[in-house]
C-alpha cells in the first residue's frame, strides 16, 4: 500500500439490486483503509432512507434496479443534494447509452460490474473501484468548493505499478527527427465531456488525432459514437491496424492499449493487451510514448482532467523529442491530477483553461484559428 490515508475514510453507500454483487463491492472496498463502506441499498428507496441517517461522500450507484432506475435516482440527487457518484452499469448496448447519460447527468466515474473470477481479476478490479471512488470524492461534483489534490491524497488500491516499458520498450526518437503530424489527448475523471469539449470545437482538415478516456471496456464505442454525432471531424472507437486519417479521432477501447505504429508518410493503430499501465488499461503513458516514438517534433499532446499521474510521463518524453505539449489549467479541471503530474514533470509547454484548448491546436496544427467551432 502507497500513499497516506486521509484522517477519515471516505464514506461509501452502495446502491444495488443484486445481493451478490453488494456483497463484492463490500469485499472490494474493504481492501483501501482509505474507504469505508456505510452501508448496501438494495433499491433507491432504502438508499434514501439510510441517507436521512447518515449521508455518505460517494454513492456507488447501479443503473438497472426495479421499483426506481439509477438514472431517475442520479437526477433526484442531482437536482436536490448533489454529491459525488460512480454508476455502475452492465456490458451491454443500453448500459453503455445510460452510463453516457449519467455522465452527461453529472456522474463523476462510471464503472462496468466486476469480474472476480480470478485473483487477478480481483486485483484489478479492486484497483479500478477504489480509484475511481476516490477519483468521485476529489472531483467534488459540485458539492465542495475545495478540491482535494489527488497527487498527494488519494489512497492506492493494492497491485504493482508498472510503467509504458512492459508494453512498448523506450526509444527515444533522434534529435531534430520530425514524423508526420498527429495530435494524441488524454483523459480520465472529468474527461468525457472535456474530451467531447475539445472534439467537438475542431475543424475538419486538422491532422489525425489519437484519444485515451479511461473508461471501461465496451463503453468506449457509445461514447465514440456519441462523439461522432456531435463533431465536424469524424469519431470512432479505434480497431486494430486501422491507418490514421486527417479529419478523424480515434478512441482507444477500454481494456486495451493504443499505440501507434509509423507506416509510410502516417500511422496505424496497434491494440495490445497486457497489464494496466499507471494502473490503467489503456493507458496515456503508452499512447504519448508511442507518438513521441513515431512523430518526434511533428506530435501535439494535450492531457486533460483526470485523477492520478498517467500520461505525465509519456508527456515528458513528447517534449523531450520535440513535440508541443498542452495541459488542461486547475481551475478548469474536474479534477487536477493528471496534469499537475506533467507540471511538476516539466513536461508542459503550455498550460490552457479547456475552451482554449481547441483554438490552440488548431492554430498549432496549421489552420487559421477563426475555423475553430464557436
Amino acid at each position: 500500500m502507497t500513499g497516506s490515508a486521509p484522517k477519515d475514510p471516505v464514506r461509501v453507500l452502495v446502491i444495488d439490486d443484486s445481493a451478490s454483487i453488494r456483497i463484492a463491492f463490500k469485499k472490494l472496498i474493504a481492501e483501501d483503509p482509505g474507504l469505508e463502506m456505510i452501508g448496501a441499498a438494495a433499491d433507491p428507496f432504502q438508499a434514501a432512507e439510510m441517507m436521512r441517517e447518515r449521508l455518505p461522500d460517494v454513492l456507488l450507484l447501479d443503473l438497472q434496479m426495479p421499483r426506481m432506475d439509477g438514472l431517475t435516482f442520479l437526477k433526484k440527487i442531482m437536482s436536490q443534494r448533489p454529491m459525488p457518484v460512480v454508476v455502475i452499469s452492465s456490458f451491454t448496448e443500453a448500459g453503455s447509452r445510460e452510463s453516457l447519460r449519467a455522465l452527461e447527468l453529472g456522474a463523476a466515474e462510471v464503472l462496468a460490474k466486476p469480474r472476480i473470477a480470478t485473483a487477478e481479476d480481483r486485483r484489478e478490479a479492486a484497483i479500478r473501484l477504489c480509484d475511481a471512488i476516490h477519483a468521485a470524492y476529489q472531483s467534488g461534483s459540485g458539492r465542495r468548493g475545495a478540491r482535494r489534490d489527488a497527487a498527494r491524497l488519494r489512497v492506492l488500491a493494492p497491485g504493482e505499478r508498472f510503467s509504458a516499458d512492459v508494453i512498448l520498450p523506450p526509444a527515444p526518437a533522434p534529435r531534430g527527427f520530425a514524423g508526420p503530424p498527429v495530435i494524441a489527448i488524454g483523459a480520465s475523471t472529468g474527461g468525457t465531456e472535456a474530451v467531447r469539449e475539445v472534439l467537438e470545437k475542431l475543424p475538419v482538415g486538422l491532422p489525425p488525432i489519437a484519444v485515451v478516456q479511461h473508461m471501461p471496456e465496451h463503453f468506449t464505442r457509445a461514447f465514440a459514437d456519441r462523439l461522432n454525432t456531435l463533431c465536424a471531424i469524424s469519431v470512432k472507437e479505434a480497431e486494430d491496424g486501422d491507418v490514421l486519417v486527417p479529419g478523424q479521432a480515434v478512441i482507444a477501447p477500454g481494456d486495451r492499449h493504443l499505440v501507434l505504429r509509423r507506416v509510410g508518410k502516417g500511422y496505424r493503430a496497434e491494440l495490445r493487451s497486457g497489464p494496466c499501465v499507471s494502473r490503467h488499461r489503456p493507458s496515456v503513458d503508452v499512447l504519448f510514448r508511442s507518438v513521441a516514438q513515431a512523430a518526434g517534433q511533428g506530435g501535439l499532446g494535450v492531457l486533460l482532467t483526470g485523477m492520478g499521474d498517467d500520461g505525465a510521463a509519456g508527456m515528458a518524453e513528447m517534449r523531450a523529442a520535440g513535440a508541443w505539449t498542452i495541459a488542461q489549467d486547475e481551475a478548469s479541471c474536474v479534477v487536477y491530477g493528471m496534469p499537475r503530474a506533467a507540471e511538476e514533470l516539466g513536461a508542459v509547454c503550455q498550460s490552457l483553461a479547456l475552451d482554449r484548448i481547441a483554438r490552440e491546436i488548431t492554430a498549432r496544427m496549421g489552420r487559421d484559428e477563426r475555423q475553430v467551432a464557436s
